[in-house]
């Protein structure tokens, strides 16, 4: 069977992170290997919540990995706290990946022409360098526009594009991916979750220096994890052999069908979303 290795968070509530990637990435057939980078009893958009740092412990953990001969098909890095953070993933990619090791970086930074609450500018630095390790990046249009500047710079063109045409926003998306693909020569990307008009969410593909647009409707809503349930179904299927076309089409009705149930439940934003019941879709589309 083969095994990916998650960089990730993992929080006792909220769905996201660890919690969302663990339970796809085994439907789809992959072991999950973790390593948690903190435990929280909740994701941090609640309220309240405790956080339990691992940055001191990932270096014993990729020790004890090394004296094991671990040698993951894939790495798959998602929230990344701190600088300290950037150097071990560095050192493991180091240790575990050759040629044919998949690197799936999901570059977590902000949203919705916000960064979050972690965010420097030396963690966007960080970020840059580590995305041109990857095989696949998966940044929504907030991350993709810091990938290309700093947070003065994102904001600026967050607005220039809100106010363009249809015609001119998608364009300057594009030219946009195109851009970084260049800077980081980077064969395939997914910036994720992009609004446009007609109630549909726009994902734009670039692989192999070819772009091409995958669209799903939108139902309303953004929920804790999204990203991190599509960029695992992403990071199981590439590591698995599919090409990154059938990996997005696994995971828009996988999504789709769990997030119009979420709605019709109900159910508050940060609990996430209602995935579980519709893991039976990847389960077919394993090989």
């Amino acid at each position: 069977m083969k095994k990916i290795a998650i960089v990730n968070d993992l929080s006792g509530m909220g769905k996201c992170s660890l919690t969302a990637a663990i339970p796809v990435i085994s439907a789809m057939g992959v072991q999950a290997c973790p390593l948690p980078t903190a435990i929280l009893s909740n994701q941090t958009d609640y309220e309240t919540y405790f956080l339990d740092d691992y940055t001191n412990r990932m270096d014993r953990i990729i020790d004890e990995w090394q004296r094991l001969n671990f040698k993951p098909d894939g790495i798959y890095t998602g929230y990344l706290a701190n600088v300290m953070q950037f150097e071990k993933v560095q050192r493991m990619i180091s240790l575990f990946s050759d040629d044919k090791t998949i690197i799936v970086c999901d570059p977590v930074l902000g949203d919705e022409g916000e960064t979050y609450d972690m965010y420097h500018e030396e963690l966007r630095l960080q970020m840059c360098h580590l995305i041109q390790k990857a095989n696949l990046i998966t940044p929504n249009l907030t991350e993709a526009l810091l990938l290309t500047g700093d947070k003065s710079y994102m904001k600026k063109q967050w607005q220039k594009l809100q106010h363009l045409s249809e015609k001119e926003y998608l364009c300057e998306i594009e030219l946009l991916g195109y851009t970084i693909q260049k800077a980081y020569s980077i064969n395939c990307m997914v910036i994720t979750g992009i609004a446009l008009p007609g109630k549909q969410i726009g994902n734009l593909v670039f692989e192999q220096g070819i772009s091409y647009w995958i669209n799903s409707p939108k139902y309303g809503g953004s929920y804790s994890g999204t990203g991190d349930l599509f960029s695992s179904v992403l990071a199981a299927g590439l590591t698995k052999g599919y090409t990154l076309k059938k990996c997005v089409e696994t995971a828009i009705p996988f999504l789709s069908k769990a997030i119009a149930e979420t709605i019709a439940e109900g159910t508050p934003r940060n609990e996430g979303i209602c995935f579980e019941h519709y893991l039976h879709l990847l389960y077919d589309e394993i090989i």
